[in-house]
């Protein structure tokens, strides 16, 4: 039985994905810690009243360590004599900018992307050291490939796009550190989502999503360390940020 973490849970990708854990026998998965920044919205609300006690919401600012610090013997409590086992970084933004001399966004961006991540994973490393499969998935996207920069050129979003390569390199620098202390430490890319931040003309559901990244944070093991891993689902586009054949994304 593994326990979970998942910040950004409100709604979108990681709402489904704490959904998409509940499927599971609770032979499978345990407790669920579903992170946001305020009260849960009724989607979530109602997720949690019907999850029969596995998903537990924490009320956190992964912005700010101290509040993060605050939440850790919290989660602690819950768990018992148990550690964490899989710490999924699902917070991000990524607002469109007219042109990248009209970017005004980018130390705002580069905080939730890429400094709640180290934040959230410093913070609940202790936890994770005691858990059992000790993996850590940031959720990342193709759109931050350098190799891919052609095909993404006029999707006006320069800070997301920055910012989400300084997470893959800060995914890379934790993987090489704690790869010797078993950690499995990689980031997913799950796909084009119609969500708030990918749009209406997205041609994934955030359920898609969800259950693909599922299958690559399952499948993960030492080989991804360090590595941002595409999602697999068959049937789409041929152009790079349409194409989920799984595998390394090319930096």
């Amino acid at each position: 039985m593994s326990n979970y973490l998942i910040t950004g849970t409100s709604k979108g990708l990681g709402l489904c994905l704490v959904k998409e854990l509940l499927k599971r026998p609770a032979s499978s998965v345990g407790l669920i810690f579903a992170t946001t920044r305020s009260a849960p919205p009724p989607a979530l609300q109602k997720t949690i009243d019907e999850s029969s006690g596995r998903v537990v919401n924490i009320i956190v600012n992964p912005l700010d360590v101290e509040s993060l610090k605050a939440a850790l013997p919290v989660v602690e409590k819950h768990l018992g004599h148990a550690g964490l086992d899989v710490l999924i970084n699902n917070v991000g933004s990524g607002p469109f900018a007219n042109g990248i001399k009209n970017m005004d966004n980018l130390a705002e961006v580069f905080n939730i992307n890429v400094m709640s991540v180290q934040n959230v994973t410093t913070v609940f490393l202790p936890l994770l050291e005691k858990g059992k499969l000790k993996k850590v998935a940031n959720i990342s996207t193709t759109v931050s490939s350098f190799e891919y920069q052609d095909t993404f050129a006029r999707l006006p979003a320069p800070a997301y796009k920055i910012t989400k390569a300084a997470l893959n390199m800060l995914t890379l620098q934790w993987g090489m550190e704690y790869r010797d202390k078993g950690f499995t430490i990689f980031g997913v890319s799950p796909g084009w989502c119609k969500t708030d931040l990918g749009g209406e003309g997205a041609n994934l559901e955030p359920e898609q999503g969800a259950e693909a990244t599922m299958k690559v944070i399952d499948a993960a093991g030492k080989e991804e360390v360090g590595r941002l891993i595409n999602i697999r689902l068959e049937g789409f586009g041929d152009a790079p940020g349409d194409r989920y054949e799984g595998g390394a994304v090319p930096w």
